[in-house]
């Protein structure tokens, strides 16, 4: 089967987006200042509402949108993930919640797709414990979306590269 490669739409700035209803919760913004990323079950649900792929790419960069503000003083090189082609930035923190070992992250991206594709994985991710992270198959998530299909070779390189130092964090937690 064919699979055309969409490029991203010129994304104008972030006030002057249009919304699609599937996210407009997204779009109109938390008033509250909490940071609450759609969960992936809500993506997932928003993904079956949205008919084509410009509709899809504006939802992931208005997901990247909703991301917390990531600090500056996060944006080292220790943070900073290989083999993505636009400056990306994974932070990554260990704590305790109910007597389990839970990862919670914190990124960025200099790119708006990128920063929405951060956020999908923060919602497959985001306070799971290192066996949950380890035992996850990510690549099925994105196959699902389509993202696998509809993203560039150089964009599913950097997606790969954000999964790998994602799992190889959670390796480090459990040794």
């Amino acid at each position: 089967m064919n699979s055309r490669v969409v490029q991203p739409p010129e994304v104008p700035p972030a006030r002057a987006i249009a919304c699609h209803p599937a996210a407009l919760a997204l779009c109109q913004g938390d008033k509250s200042g909490d940071h609450t990323l759609p969960t992936l079950s809500e993506i997932r649900d928003d993904f079956a509402l949205l008919d084509d792929w410009e509709d899809r790419y504006r939802y992931v960069i208005e997901l990247g949108r909703q991301l917390p503000e990531f600090p500056e003083a996060l944006r080292t090189d220790a943070n900073k993930v290989r083999g993505c082609a636009s400056q990306v930035w994974i932070s990554t923190h260990i704590g305790e919640n109910d007597g389990q070992r839970r990862m919670h992250f914190e990124g960025d991206s200099d790119a708006h797709i990128v920063k929405g594709l951060i956020a999908v994985l923060f919602a497959l991710y985001q306070d799971a414990t290192p066996e949950e992270i380890l035992r996850s198959d990510p690549q099925s998530v994105f196959t699902e979306f389509g993202l696998a299909e509809h993203l560039t070779q150089q964009r599913s390189n950097g997606l790969a590269s954000m999964v790998a130092r994602i799992r190889a964090d959670a390796t480090s937690a459990i040794a």
